[in-house]
């Protein structure tokens, strides 16, 4: 019986090879030239492309930039507290001492935690205050700062495509102090900016000195973390954005840049050693800012508020 059903479907006729489609296809015209929007290297599709992947969200690894090991910051002394609390900086937990002097420093601070809410008011021994500022002169007050959640480079153009505007990002190069640090996120935030990029090593933080300067911008212009500076810059040319490096002997100056008038990341180098040599080779442009009373550098925070500036009236 199985050999008769083998003879049968043995001499059943097997399939035809056919150009599958193929031949017509070739014949027929690529249609009709795409919308904007799916055309690359338009800005209309990295409009669309930036917007799609901040609806579906990043990978958890990725959203806060490169994660190392956060701690929180104790802010240290009756004056450092009371200020951190007036401009804002965030904290988790206001430490008190116990049977303090209770002076007009204490009471403001134990109001201003209380007004804001969320902040833990916890007493303790000044042994302990001691084991956790690690000796140093707390006067009997220490508040704790929560590790800041840094962006990753990619948001900050994510966010301004959101908003239909072309990027306009300061990466700093080398500036390790949280003032100057504070100081660009002011302003970044006064002309426009959509967020302030920083390297992981060698460079200043969001801390609470930062926190201050940047007189509570901080709040709305994201700082990203990039594990190699020189690398995200490439990407962000990549993306299309013209990278502008500030440099005193640069072949441009600040004010006949047309770059600026586009999507731009302007890099900032320290006020000593200025931009190093990667990310000075890295760069489109080298602006200078022309400096008539002679001076030879302005700090990071100053030289970014200049170019800014310019970038801002350049897009109004």
């Amino acid at each position: 019986m199985a050999a008769n059903n083998n003879r049968r479907m043995s001499g059943k006729k097997g399939a035809q090879v056919g150009s599958g489609g193929q031949r017509r296809k070739g014949l027929e015209g690529k249609g009709p030239t795409p919308p904007a929007e799916m055309r690359k290297k338009h800005k209309k599709n990295r409009i669309a492309t930036a917007q799609a992947k901040r609806a579906q969200g990043r990978p958890g690894n990725r959203t806060g930039g490169p994660r190392g090991k956060a701690t929180s910051e104790m802010v240290v002394g009756r004056n450092p507290v009371v200020e951190a609390l007036r401009e804002g900086v965030p904290a988790v937990t206001l430490y008190v001492q116990q049977f303090i002097d209770n002076d007009e420093r204490v009471r403001e601070a134990l109001q201003l935690a209380g007004e804001r809410g969320g902040i833990h008011l916890m007493e303790a021994p000044r042994p302990e205050l001691d084991r956790m500022t690690n000796g140093l002169n707390h006067q009997g007050l220490v508040l704790q700062v929560p590790p800041y959640e840094y962006a990753h480079p990619e948001d900050l153009v994510a966010a301004a495509y959101d908003e239909g505007q072309d990027p306009l990002i300061v990466a700093l190069d080398g500036v390790t102090d949280p003032r100057n640090l504070g100081a660009v996120v002011r302003s970044v935030s006064a002309f426009g900016g959509h967020g302030v990029l920083v390297p992981e090593r060698r460079a200043a933080g969001m801390t609470a000195g930062a926190w201050k300067t940047s007189a509570g911008t901080a709040a709305r212009t994201p700082v990203a973390r990039a594990t190699n500076l020189t690398r995200a810059l490439e990407q962000y040319k990549k993306a299309g954005i013209a990278v502008v490096g500030l440099a005193a002997d640069g072949e441009h100056t600040v004010g006949d840049l047309a770059a600026l008038e586009g999507p731009v990341v302007i890099v900032v180098g320290s006020e000593g050693k200025g931009l190093s040599r990667l990310v000075g080779e890295t760069c489109d442009f080298r602006v200078r800012i022309p400096m008539p009373g002679g001076a030879e550098s302005l700090n990071a925070g100053v030289a970014a508020g200049v170019v800014l500036y310019e970038a801002a009236r350049r897009r109004a």
